[in-house]
């Protein structure tokens, strides 16, 4: 955590590291095509950190912070000079049987908070802050389920890094050295079909996500004919080193519209561990052994973004605005 203390001070604006949380709110905007929008949003960014402390000094031990993450096209339009070597779209992936689609989306605000108010609090002066410079494109309520479990029931997120393997599986390092404590985020939002979940029997469902559902025990699939989603989300290189990527991922839903789901949100060092992960799960490995989460598992967005370090977003937000105010 860098010697951070989270009892003593709010949590700074773009910390990957920061405690994962009880309540989240995902939230994702396109921003208008004119420059007095693009000069709003960045004014925004720049301000965000100081927001973050506002709200969060409210109540320290509600731990609030925020995260955003630029996409490829804003990027272009805030730093059309450079850009983070993998920076780009989410690509579309179409398997034999399911398919991830991708959908738009310039700004994530990625809210986090012990207390459900204090990211409902966030978000609304955020919002009303932004004002008509941008459209939200989604909005998810995210929140803790038991003892960390999704609404399958398994427990999500074990395999997360911890300690110094965190920084080093999550954040840019030396090889794109401009944009070394950022990281790349990909967002999905999945929707459940929980009573098709519910006719399957516990040790089939065992067998497709590949731990145990009372205990969280690993299952050891390599002989077994069909891997199972931790195996197929277990992402190594040719010389056999494997990548790790952070999952902050939140169960949401509203049972009187009959909607349950995850919000998978992941945060790499390489955009392409990522992709290649949601390869293997949508085309299989061998082909056509594709992840059967995905059956009762449906996304509905896919979108990616940088989220560059703090010092970075704010001096790309005072850039623009000192554009904005030339022109």
């Amino acid at each position: 955590m860098s010697g951070k203390n989270w009892d003593r001070v709010p949590i700074d604006a773009q910390s990957v590291d920061a405690p994962l949380s009880l309540s989240a709110v995902f939230l994702v905007v396109t921003v208008a095509n004119e420059p007095a929008a693009l000069a709003k949003v960045a004014s925004v960014l720049g301000g965000l950190d100081d927001l973050v402390k506002t709200i969060g000094f409210r109540d320290l031990s509600g731990r609030l912070s925020c995260i955003a993450g630029i996409g490829p096209d804003l990027w272009d339009r805030l730093c059309p000079d450079r850009r983070p070597l993998e920076l780009r779209p989410f690509t579309a992936i179409k398997g034999a049987v399911h398919s991830a689609p991708s959908t738009p989306g310039d700004l994530l605000f990625h809210i986090r908070s012990e207390r459900p108010d204090m990211c409902f609090e966030f978000e609304r002066i955020l919002l009303g802050s932004l004002g008509e410079s941008v459209t939200v494109v989604d909005e998810v309520s995210g929140f803790r389920y038991f003892d960390a479990r999704d609404l399958l029931g398994f427990v999500d997120g074990t395999a997360n890094p911890t300690g110094l393997d965190l920084p080093a599986s999550a954040l840019v390092g030396d090889e794109d050295a401009d944009f070394a404590g950022g990281s790349y985020v990909v967002v999905q939002k999945y929707l459940h079909d929980l009573a098709a979940w519910a006719r399957i029997p516990t040790p089939v469902q065992e067998e497709i996500i590949g731990r145990t559902k009372i205990d969280n025990i690993e299952i050891d699939d390599d002989d077994a004919p069909r891997k199972s989603h931790k195996s197929l989300a277990t992402i190594e290189d040719a010389d056999g080193n494997e990548y790790d990527i952070l999952r902050d991922n939140m169960p949401f839903g509203r049972p009187g519209q009959n909607e349950f789901g995850t919000y998978f949100i992941g945060y790499s060092r390489y955009l392409w561990v990522i992709e290649k992960m949601l390869q293997r799960m949508y085309v299989g490995d061998p082909p056509g052994a594709y992840d059967r989460l995905l059956d009762v598992s449906t996304p509905h967005t896919g979108t990616t973004f940088f989220a560059p370090t703090r010092p970075m977003l704010q001096a790309l937000a005072q850039a623009a605005q000192e554009k904005a105010a030339a022109t």
